[in-house]
């Protein structure tokens, strides 16, 4: 009986509800601003299409001089925007250091997160915005923290996974799959202390994008089928392609990244202009289908409204990891279902007595959890996003078969990996200022 009393004093506590007010309103306020960048990100992205009509070489010269820019803003005032956002959400889960966790997770960051993803957008960067608004949504809910001033030290983990978690649930309208993928790829690990704010955080934000944008389904409705008996053979297949081909892109990305990073810090534009350069090229090499951040592209496969050649998963795949190099903010998850939803099609021509938009799905679900390496996020993503059921246990198999395949060609996750490298460069950077300092007359 004490023990109860207590339990509902402490719930009815000034402190307990001025907590419980903040993680509210921040997820109202993630789905707010989600749903905004939602609508700005498309219209960017058709601005950008509409250029080719006037000519399909336009952007050899718009897409350098859009992404040259964008990295000169982001390298001079925005700096911990680069990228998808991810790997310093989880960088920041690891950081004990007050004000480099402040650094990563600010308004200021927020704001140029989505400015400069919009300015990528409109260049033709193949770039999406979902990563992003998991760095928005984290920022967002980490400062109103530091406003409310939370007495306990776990709940800077709560926010920032909770954010994370808002972030996807409110960017794809899939709930599920955001509180999977904070709890699978951020944390690592189910924490019972922040749970329910975890889950709180999602339901609130995704009503409010629900309410801005619609209950829509991000693909489409998908009833697509595939029967047990001639399913094996398919979900194999899908299975270790996409695995091999996402493994193969995200260590491309991280070798990639840690090969750049010197020339990077030294000159940083003109590696921009000459990424530019190259997602032009790839571009043009696609007849126009590489470029922005795929959804249409996707969206129009599962659908069966929109054909692409055999070649657009992997040019996709290119032209991801080269404007990933560029520094611009941008992320990777629209852009990894395009290049899946593509290799699914191109696999499709070996089965044609399996259902299209089956094929479709598998290659999805088998090319995103070998990126992601988060196979259970993965399969759940996927079908939210098609509202479809009947796939259930072909795409569970075909995630952990693309988990599995992906782990040979690259044993450390794409996002976990950044994070760890984003670590290690704010370390050599600080132990540089150090140096520095002692090294100061009279310090």
């Amino acid at each position: 009986m004490k023990r109860l009393v207590q339990s509902t004093l402490g719930r009815l506590a000034p402190d307990g509800w001025r907590i419980r007010l903040i993680f509210w309103v921040g997820a109202i306020l993630v789905g707010l601003i989600a749903s905004f960048f939602a609508r700005a990100a498309n219209y960017s992205d058709h601005l950008f299409h509409r250029l080719l009509t006037i000519s399909p070489f336009l952007p050899l010269i718009v897409t350098p001089t859009f992404i040259m820019l964008a990295t000169w803003v982001t390298k001079k005032w925005f700096p911990e925007a680069e990228g998808s956002g991810i790997p310093q959400c989880i960088a920041a889960l690891d950081i004990h250091d007050e004000s480099i966790r402040s650094r990563i997770l600010s308004w200021r960051i927020a704001f140029g997160k989505i400015m400069l993803t919009l300015a990528g957008l409109l260049s033709g960067a193949s770039i999406g915005r979902e990563g992003p608004t998991v760095h928005i949504g984290s920022a967002i809910l980490f400062s109103l923290g530091r406003l409310g001033r939370f007495p306990f030290h776990y709940m800077d983990r709560g926010l920032i996974l909770a954010g994370g978690a808002a972030g996807i649930s409110a960017a794809f309208n899939t709930p599920l799959a955001g509180i999977l993928f904070a709890i699978e790829e951020m944390s690592r690990s189910f924490e019972e202390r922040t749970s329910g704010t975890l889950i709180t955080a999602v339901l609130l934000a995704g009503i409010t994008s629900i309410a801005l944008l619609g209950n829509y389904t991000y693909l489409g409705i998908v009833p697509a089928d595939i029967s047990v008996r001639t399913g094996l053979v398919p979900v194999l297949v899908c299975g270790v392609a996409g695995g091999l081909l996402g493994g193969l892109f995200s260590r491309l990305v991280i070798l990639g990244q840690h090969w750049l990073r010197p020339i990077y810090k030294r000159r940083a534009v003109l590696l921009a202009g000459v990424c530019g350069l190259a997602i032009a090229v790839i571009g043009i090499v696609s007849g126009g289908l590489t470029y922005g951040s795929g959804y249409d592209a996707a969206r129009g496969l599962v659908q069966g409204t929109e054909a692409v050649n055999n070649s657009f998963p992997y040019l996709k795949l290119l032209a991801t990891a080269v404007s990933y190099w560029s520094g611009i903010p941008g992320g990777i998850f629209a852009p990894s279902l395009a290049t899946g939803a593509g290799l699914g099609a191109h696999l499709a021509h070996w089965f044609p007595h399996t259902q299209l938009a089956a094929m479709i799905l598998l290659g999805t679900v088998a090319y995103f959890a070998g990126v992601v390496q988060t196979p259970i996020t993965a399969f759940v993503i996927v079908m939210e996003m098609t509202h479809n059921n009947n796939l259930l246990i072909p795409l569970m198999a075909t995630a952990f078969i693309a988990y599995g395949t992906s782990r040979l060609v690259c044993q450390k996750p794409i996002y976990r990996a950044l994070a760890e490298d984003y670590l290690n460069t704010e370390s050599k950077q600080e132990s540089e200022g150090t140096n520095t300092v002692n090294t100061t007359p009279g310090a």
